[in-house]
């Protein structure tokens, strides 16, 4: 981006206007925490196909990825957790969709290490497992280890909290876990938030994501915040007499 030029989009539409068919995404959500629901649904009305999605989860049905999966944009999901999409799991048995499995902080590192320069690392997680297949193993101090690539995206798809014009990031509690990563991976950042504020209105300390990785840039509307699960307590009694998963915890 040339210096002056601004970041802000009209929205998501526009935010998602080159995105083409075949493109590998880094989505930012931890469950259903996080999730860049005005992106998603600018994707489900272009049409675009053959999509390679990286993200911590597949979202539900009718609901994030789901969303996605529905329309049958989707060919390959990098995911780490699977377990809540039922058409998912159709899609996947019936060989319309492959699915290439990473334990959660490989996926996390694949994605840190993308967007920092790093080709690869090795890990002692997957030695001896499925995960392992067709990866380089080396032993370093009597321990072996497999070497995992780097993630890239030539788009990264995330959803912030709060930003300001120059798209320093900020995010609220579980949804930092993995929109920061995958902001970092993608080659063209998107960012939806929930407030965009002047320059100087937050502390720099207060940054979870500096600017320079974010090009394109838009307040969203109209969110969702799906709880994924309600849990009634048995015995001490919450104050509001609920309890929540820790997938509520920043939205």
């Amino acid at each position: 981006m040339k210096k002056g030029m601004s970041k802000l989009v009209s929205g998501p539409d526009e935010a998602v206007s080159d995105i083409f068919d075949g493109a590998i995404l880094t989505m930012g959500g931890f469950g259903l925490c996080g999730i860049p629901e005005n992106t998603i649904a600018a994707l489900v009305r272009k049409g675009v196909k053959n999509l390679t999605c990286v993200s911590n989860n597949a979202g539900v049905d009718g609901f994030g990825i789901g969303l996605m999966l529905e329309k049958k944009q989707v060919k390959k999901m990098i995911s780490s957790y699977v377990g809540e999409n039922k058409l998912f799991e159709q899609l996947v048995l019936s060989g319309e969709l492959e699915l290439e499995f990473a334990p959660q902080g490989t996926l996390a590192e694949r994605l840190r290490a993308g967007g920092s320069g790093i080709p690869g690392f090795y890990t002692p997680t997957g030695v001896g497992t499925l995960i392992a297949e067709g990866k380089e193993v080396r032993e370093f101090d009597g321990r072996k280890y497999i070497l995992e690539r780097g993630i890239i995206g030539d788009f990264g798809i995330v959803k912030a909290w709060k930003a300001d014009s120059l798209g320093n990031l900020i995010f609220r509690k579980t949804s930092r876990n993995f929109n920061p990563l995958c902001a970092m991976a993608g080659k063209v950042t998107i960012a939806e938030v929930e407030e965009i504020v002047p320059v100087g209105t937050f502390d720099p300390d207060q940054v979870h994501l500096p600017g320079v990785y974010v090009h394109r840039l838009f307040k969203g509307e109209k969110y969702e915040k799906r709880i994924e699960r309600k849990v009634l307590g048995t015995g001490a009694i919450h104050p509001q007499g609920v309890l929540a998963t820790s997938h509520t915890g920043g939205r």
